[in-house]
């Protein structure tokens, strides 16, 4: 599949060929010194299932500049190339190319989580539930958490950590985010390994969501320092994670304990919502989380 990075290389290793073979300088020069990125943006379930992906060439802004009359034609000849160098494939096609200055490479949409995963999407996110299952509330934090959330653009990202537990004040992690007009949102974050619910008691590896309703009222409610500005500010979002799931029961609860202004502070993330993200972000996944098949040893050594 072309969201598999040895694959994409690949691809355009061959158009570029392509493209000094036909002589069109502009276009090999474009492939050898752009940023080359790929995207599944597209899907459709005729002929078996039909997956279209975007390349995006993010090139510098002088470059982009001097080749911006011709922007869309190179975009054309860039496709015909890609559509040449893919006839061998059935159910993949690119289906759009798109060239961006560098300092606008934020225009790229965002990977969407709830589309049809590939084949290898699939098997990353099998490895990394079966990690989930297995992995500590710290591991969760410092191997998932923090590197998705520094991958969804958040910034300042601290782990509080449970060296000083009195120091938390119902927050695991604590973390900011910069709106396009450069103002700044606060997010407070508790992490549950488990599932969280609305039962009466704690079991093994269960929260009860009572206990988190405490911890989120503490955090809502105390300021957190900010280096960056000198200043200490209130945290404006809170989000519940758990490494499994959070039951509707309990989202409920929660919902009819908070006043209205508060409700519309809490966000929800559930293992679903970790996976997914985590998968079409193409992060690394853990080092312990990646299955390595051995050999079948059966012959005999000569």
């Amino acid at each position: 599949m072309l969201d598999d990075l040895e694959e994409f290389n690949s691809l355009i290793f061959t158009v570029t060929e392509l493209a000094k073979a036909d002589q069109e300088t502009q276009l090999t020069e474009i492939l050898l010194n752009a940023q080359l990125s790929i995207s599944q943006t597209d899907f459709d379930n005729w002929n078996g299932g039909m997956y279209g992906y975007t390349v995006y060439a993010s090139i510098d802004v002088k470059t982009f500049v001097s080749i911006r009359n011709r922007v869309e034609e190179l975009e054309r000849l860039l496709m015909e190339k890609f559509h040449l160098a893919m006839r061998h494939r059935e159910n993949e096609l690119i289906s759009r190319v798109t060239i961006v200055p560098k300092a606008y490479t934020i225009s790229k949409p965002f990977p969407n989580p709830h589309r049809p995963f590939s084949a290898s999407e699939v098997k990353r996110r099998n490895e990394l539930i079966a990690y989930l299952d297995r992995a500590t509330e710290d591991e969760l934090i410092e191997e998932i958490l923090l590197p998705l959330f520094r991958q969804l653009g958040f910034h300042r990202i601290t782990s509080a950590g449970h060296k000083d537990k009195a120091l938390e004040y119902g927050k695991d992690i604590w973390m900011k985010f910069a709106l396009p007009t450069q103002h700044l949102i606060y997010f407070g974050v508790q992490v549950k390994k488990g599932k969280i619910d609305a039962s009466g008691t704690s079991k093994s590896q269960h929260a009860n969501i009572s206990e988190i309703h405490n911890q989120i009222t503490m955090m809502l409610g105390h300021e957190i320092f900010d280096p960056e500005i000198g200043k200490r500010v209130l945290v404006d979002h809170a989000f519940i994670v758990a490494g499994s799931e959070i039951t509707k029961a309990a989202r409920n609860w929660i919902g009819g304990r908070l006043d209205v202004s508060k409700r519309s502070q809490i966000l929800f993330m559930d293992r679903d919502d970790i996976v997914n993200l985590f998968v079409v972000t193409n992060l690394p996944l853990p080092s312990t989380a990646v299955i390595n098949i051995k050999p079948d040893d059966d012959e005999l050594p000569f």
